[in-house]
């Protein structure tokens, strides 16, 4: 197949190739596939030919806000703190506790073992 390479040596094709793709704005894996190469291989050849330099993307913003729990909320945390489903419990806490009766049930279950021995 033209534009793959083997043995490791860039052709004049596959460095054109590479040009053409990186001003495309492929990802480099992408580029790499479509080589025949690995995505390292792809980004040291683009150094090497000072093409211009990447931005990584930007990190998407959750769709709502995030709100701390109040005071007297529950502060249990559910879900993945990197998605926009995270969130908090903000169930009424426990007196003195951090955590409603239920989530103070998780957190504190080996204490409870322990004072009960």
């Amino acid at each position: 197949m033209p534009g793959k390479m083997t043995g490791g040596s860039w052709t004049e094709e596959a460095t054109e190739r590479l040009r053409t793709l990186w001003g495309d704005k492929l990802p480099a894996s992408e580029i790499g596939r479509r080589l025949g190469l690995s995505k390292n291989a792809v980004l040291g050849k683009a150094w090497r030919l000072a093409l211009p330099r990447r931005r990584p993307p930007d990190t998407p913003t959750p769709a709502a806000k995030l709100t701390p729990p109040g005071a007297h909320q529950c502060r249990w945390p559910l879900g993945d703190p990197g998605t926009a489903g995270f969130r908090f419990c903000n169930e009424p806490a426990a007196e003195g506790r951090p955590y409603c009766e239920a989530h103070c049930r998780c957190a504190y279950a080996r204490h409870a073992e322990r004072d009960r021995r």
